[in-house]
């Protein structure tokens, strides 16, 4: 393998494509077979493919392929090595399907995780360390995600076998029990709970000028919380910050597990999107402007709403900007009467808003101008700052490196209640930009039309990736021309959230 002084550099992209490819049923998802290479005792009695897959993904990669089927292989040798701090970030959105689906469709599977653990500590030679950490959406519970994965089971194993602590952090600094509130705004504040956050702390990323917000009124900003003021004082004429884990820029290297998956704002969930998980406090992070385009908006599209749709619209806006967004248990409760008492009387007047209008709601569309531009600030500070928040011209020296699982994905309603696709296909590379440009590809999308990569691939100089750049390897010999002009297949063909549908398709 061709080594580089930033493996950043290194555009090839690594698709390993198998139909019949599923997860294994059992934690702490250890091998089902002997490899030369593998350290631990544990074995699982059920068949683990995953595991195989991903190692014959990172040979596509030529990773250490010298040593490859010896005890010496050491596939992440040249981005991790003894005394690291290596954190593993996943794509931890939920800790639940809502509509009864497949959980693996919106997070990253542990066995996935659990392969990626044992070639990092072969790579540390057991000095070093390796965390797992993500900032999941507010309403995630933690230790219920927890559960469900079986992730403290691969903790249990590593510390019983090797006397090694793996961590496990939950970045978010609270985190609201929807379950308990039970869709009561009621309950808003009541159920709202500070968490420790990072245990590393954070770092405030000031991006002033190159940040995309820059230019752009900040009166019509709307973040992940109902407080508008609070997304305001982040970003408002030249200032516009950020909360970024401590963790994730302290670190050595980071290796990032996306999902295959769409996204009602920007089209896919990959790496760059990925991104928000590694901010502590979402509400720093704009999510789309109120209004329309013509009134300096990308809440909905021009044209769409009823007049009694707009005045629904913006009176329930006005209701939750003036009672939610205080925080306090006596304006939610008066904020959940006010609805209890209004909404009857809005239908019998015609004030209410169709389904398909309420998809769309809160940028949920192909024309959302503001979700992409947070997306790319954050590449951005991924790539440029430095481990005390302070952005440089020169690239950092932390290592990188993606897996995408693919093997099952999530399409239409993405990314909180998509429905599953089977994939069967890993993703891996070094340039985060370039492997979402190959999954965007892969899953049957344009990536041209969306706007997150179609600026990273407009600053080829900032962000290291042109089309032409991009070098794709596969056991399948269909993904060879994945990228040609002239390729008109749509691969695994998902079907886009509602508000992109028709838009991004090939």
């Amino acid at each position: 393998m061709k080594s580089y002084d930033n493996n950043f550099l290194d555009r090839r992209v690594a698709i390993y494509h198998d139909p019949n490819l599923g997860y294994p049923l059992n934690p702490p998802y250890s091998p089902s077979k002997f490899y030369p290479e593998y350290k631990l005792k544990h074995f699982l009695d059920n068949e683990n493919l995953v595991y195989d897959r991903i190692r014959q993904t990172l040979l596509l990669l030529g990773m250490d392929s010298e040593n490859y089927g010896t005890p010496f292989w050491n596939p992440f040798k040249l981005i991790v090595k003894p005394g690291d701090k290596v954190v593993i970030k996943p794509n931890f959105v939920l800790d639940r399907h809502d509509n009864g689906g497949d959980l693996y469709s919106i997070i990253t599977h542990p066995a996935i995780i659990r392969t990626v653990i044992d070639y990092v500590f072969i790579a540390l030679e057991g000095k070093g360390r390796i965390i797992i950490a993500d900032a999941p959406q507010m309403d995630c519970n933690f230790d219920n995600l927890l559960i469900k994965t079986g992730l403290l089971s691969i903790r249990k194993l590593y510390k019983e076998e090797f006397g090694f602590n793996i961590e496990i952090y939950d970045l978010r600094q609270f985190w609201f029990d929807a379950i308990k509130a039970k869709g009561s705004r009621a309950a808003y504040t009541k159920f709202r709970y500070n968490l420790p956050g990072d245990p590393e702390g954070e770092v405030l990323v000031s991006l002033g000028k190159k940040s995309l917000f820059y230019g752009i009124n900040s009166k019509n900003f709307y973040g992940a919380d109902y407080d508008r003021r609070e997304i305001i004082r982040y970003h408002h004429d030249e200032i516009h910050d950020y909360l970024i884990s401590k963790t994730i820029l302290s670190a050595d290297t980071i290796i990032m597990l996306p999902k295959l998956k769409v996204h009602k704002k920007v089209g896919v969930t990959l790496n760059i999107k990925g991104l928000v998980g590694t901010v502590v406090n979402k509400n720093c992070l704009i999510h789309y402007r109120l209004g329309t385009p013509s009134r300096g908006g990308d809440q909905f599209p021009e044209n769409i709403l009823l007049k009694q749709e707009e005045i629904a619209t913006k009176l329930q806006r006005l209701a939750s900007d003036v009672l939610l967004s205080r925080r306090n248990k006596t304006t939610d409760a008066i904020y959940d009467s006010l609805i209890k008492i209004a909404l009857p009387i809005f239908k019998s007047l015609g004030l209410s808003t169709r389904r398909e209008i309420r998809n769309l709601d809160d940028g949920n569309w192909f024309g959302n101008d503001s979700a992409w531009r947070m997306a790319i600030d954050l590449y951005r500070i991924f790539l440029y700052a430095d481990k005390n928040g302070n952005m440089c011209d020169k690239l950092q020296e932390r290592k990188m490196f993606s897996i995408i699982d693919g093997i099952i994905g999530g399409e239409g309603n993405g990314p909180l209640v998509p429905n599953s696709k089977k994939g069967g296909i890993i993703i891996a590379g070094f340039n985060p930009g370039a492997v979402d440009i190959v999954g965007t590809r892969i899953m049957g999308f344009d990536y041209n039309k969306l706007k997150m990569i179609s600026y990273i691939l407009s600053k080829p100089n900032l962000f290291g990736v042109s089309k032409e750049d991009i070098t794709i390897l596969s056991n399948q010999n269909e993904y060879s021309g994945l990228l040609d002009d002239a390729n008109s297949k749509r691969y695994l063909a998902f079907e886009p959230h509602p508000g992109w549908k028709g838009y991004i398709e090939i």
